[in-house]
């Protein structure tokens, strides 16, 4: 690798880290840990299980054409993120870095991307392209979810804007296949 390249990553790494460590400081705090330990176990996926088995129950037809697409576009977005985590093997900021505090149990090793807010992201763009009054609620509960993952030290931002990218990609990318289908 060029030299100079090599100078950039080291710099980027440097601010990267800085700013994880001022995201991570908060949650020595026990309500501050608490709280997002509660955000992070609901990122899980179980808000996202009981969000799309409340759809049908609420919108009828529609809200299980919603609930089938976003399962599916869901279940895509597990199975790439779970191939780039095991070529990326990126690991988690507090194993790296003695600096960062990790608040809770990670689901498995690796950092890189996450999957957390991948899932946030995704399943909010396409819920709210269907229902726009979910719009609010699920993208503030999205922010939460990503930066539960930097607060509790299981992700560097990066991470965690390379889970909201490829999530929001995703979803539009199947709103857009899906969409002669759906008309």
């Amino acid at each position: 690798m060029d030299r100079r390249v090599a100078l950039a990553f080291q710099r980027f790494d440097a601010v990267e880290l800085r700013f994880c460590r001022l995201l991570n400081r908060p949650s020595r705090s026990l309500s501050v840990r608490q709280s997002f330990q509660i955000v992070s176990k609901l990122g899980d996926g179980w808000i996202w299980y009981a969000l799309l088995l409340t759809l049908p129950v609420l919108y009828g037809t529609a809200g299980l054409e919603a609930t089938l697409h976003a399962a599916l576009t869901g279940a895509a977005g597990l199975a790439l993120y779970k191939l780039i985590k095991k070529h990326a093997v990126r690991e988690r900021p507090y194993i790296t870095h003695s600096v960062i505090d990790c608040a809770t149990a990670p689901l498995d090793r690796y950092s890189f991307p996450s999957g957390h807010t991948l899932h946030a992201v995704c399943f909010t763009v396409m819920v709210s392209s269907y229902f726009p009054e979910w719009t609010c609620p699920l993208a503030a509960l999205a922010l939460l979810i990503a930066l539960s993952r930097v607060i509790l030290g299981l992700h560097y931002p990066t991470d965690v804007a390379a889970g909201a990218a490829l999530g929001g990609g995703l979803a539009a990318g199947s709103l857009l296949v899906a969409q002669p289908l759906f008309a």
